[in-house]
């Protein structure tokens, strides 16, 4: 992993998620040379500097983009703001929930991503999915089919503290249209808009949203209704399995990362076993899951696991993990996969040295664990009888 920061883990993982979603090694090395004093201060002083430098670069590339739109130059323009977009997402998810500059630059991020996809002609859709009397809002990016067909599709969604555009950012959408599948990226609740937005905060019980996902989709005329997919990342190793063995609708289950018992981690880490995926962690994981102490969230945790969940899933089943993950413990990942007894195929990948991608969801190297998880769909979508999907 690319590391700036010699005692700030967050940071460097922050950086290396930039880069998976497009930043520009140049800027970010501007950004982060100014910033190693700063990494070793607290969490308030340091992640303040950190706000401040990210989003200085993404005002400039806002600014750059503006003078290209000025000549119509979208395409540049449109390019511009989509790293613009990926620097303010790094800004604001490295603060604490009370700090007012995070909703602006939360704002800046959402209108440079809009006028990205829609000034550099992506695939990509922004969609509005029902639930519970609000609206999820996701990014679908469709299939690549000369004939128009109706392709599967993956149902892809976040961890603890993603969005739908880092995921979009990723790259596994545009792998697996390639491949002819579609994929609709979701802020669940917990996340995204969906958190910040609209104060829905995360469940235990994944399979109810991701039941609400897969209405949606069915109602799609792009897309085969009988071959539906889930997938996540990071704490969604915990999300996508659990929407599996509940959500019979699913035909297959990646788990990016495992998470088989993610709330005795939370004891783990209180006692200062493993690293932490955001600053100010403690106060982040109640606002996720709408806790109001830490006493209340640590005696809530314990029913975030897959014991006694991870059995019940009876579809094709695959589990990835960095080698070197300093998140979660690989004996997780070994136990994700031994419980799935009743998958008819499953399948549990480790990334090593040789491979790269070793870190937390590889984002040391995304390239090829994303491809290897494209190609296990595709394949797996294949084998299951759907039409028209390719490697």
């Amino acid at each position: 992993m690319l590391e700036y920061f010699p005692t700030n883990y967050v940071w460097n993982l922050a950086t290396n998620l930039a880069l998976m979603m497009g930043g520009n090694v140049g800027e970010i090395d501007v950004i982060c040379r100014e910033l190693v004093d700063a990494s070793t201060r607290g969490d308030d002083e340091g992640t303040e500097a950190f706000f401040e430098a990210w989003c200085k670069q993404a005002d400039t590339l806002v600014e750059l983009a503006n003078e290209d739109i000025e000549q119509g130059r979208k395409l540049s323009a449109g390019k511009k703001l989509g790293r613009a977009a990926t620097y303010y997402l790094t800004a604001e998810r490295a603060q604490n929930r009370e700090y007012e500059p995070r909703r602006r630059a939360y704002s800046k991020m959402l209108d440079s991503f809009s006028k990205f996809t829609k000034y550099h002609q992506e695939n990509c859709e922004r969609v509005e999915i029902p639930y519970e009397g609000k609206t999820l809002a996701g990014l679908l990016v469709k299939a690549e089919r000369a004939d128009g067909s109706p392709a599967p599709c993956i149902a892809h969604f976040n961890g603890l503290d993603s969005t739908k555009e880092m995921i979009y950012g990723a790259g596994i959408a545009q792998a697996l249209a390639r491949r002819g599948i579609s994929t609709l990226m979701v802020d669940q609740p917990g996340v995204g808009e969906a958190l910040r937005l609209h104060d829905m905060t995360a469940i235990v019980e994944s399979e109810k949203w991701a039941g609400a996902v897969v209405d949606y989709l069915e109602g799609r005329k792009e897309i085969d209704r009988d071959m539906i997919g889930v997938c996540a990342w990071s704490l969604g190793g915990y999300y996508a399995p659990r929407a599996a063995a509940f959500e019979k609708r699913f035909k297959l289950c990646v788990a990016w990362g495992a998470n088989f018992n993610w709330g005795e981690l939370q004891r783990r880490r209180l006692a200062r076993e493993g690293d932490k995926p955001v600053p100010h962690y403690w106060e982040h994981v109640q606002w996720v899951w709408g806790k109001r102490s830490l006493e209340e969230f640590m005696e809530f945790a314990p029913q975030v696991t897959l014991e006694h969940v991870v059995d019940k899933i009876a579809v094709p089943f695959l589990v990835t993990h960095g080698a070197n993950d300093r998140q979660i413990p690989l004996e997780y990942a070994h136990a994700q996969y031994e419980g799935a007894v009743n998958s008819p195929k499953r399948e549990l990948k480790f990334f090593t040295q040789r491979e790269g991608g070793v870190e937390h969801v590889s984002a040391d190297n995304v390239e090829n664990a994303r491809d290897y998880i494209a190609d296990w769909i595709s394949e797996t979508f294949a084998e299951l009888g759907a039409k028209g999907v390719r490697k």
